[in-house]
């Protein structure tokens, strides 16, 4: 029987095969769900879908992509985004 914190659905349970052939279940955390644009709600790409305490050992370049918003609005709104800047500056609509 599995310790009384690990009874719980909140733990993944995985079947592993120890090196004396005996099969146990580990327990671990669910991953979280995938990081989505804040505008579109498309997926984003570039963001790992990590945990917290996996996550604060990549480099900062890892955790999301290297362009403005990156990690929080996705490409295609960013592009409409800076279109929209550029037209208010030039005073179009």
């Amino acid at each position: 029987m599995p310790r009384p914190a690990q009874r719980t659905g909140s733990f993944r349970k995985i079947k592993t095969r120890t090196p004396g052939g005996r099969t146990v279940v580990h327990y671990e955390k669910r991953k979280p769900g995938i990081a989505r644009c804040a505008i579109c709600g498309r997926p984003l790409r570039g963001v790992p879908r990590l945990r917290v305490p996996v996550l604060r050992r990549l480099s900062k370049t890892k955790k999301r992509p290297e362009r403005p918003y990156g990690g929080y609005i996705c490409h295609e709104c960013l592009a409409n985004l800076l279109r929209m800047k550029i037209r208010e500056e030039a005073g179009i609509q």
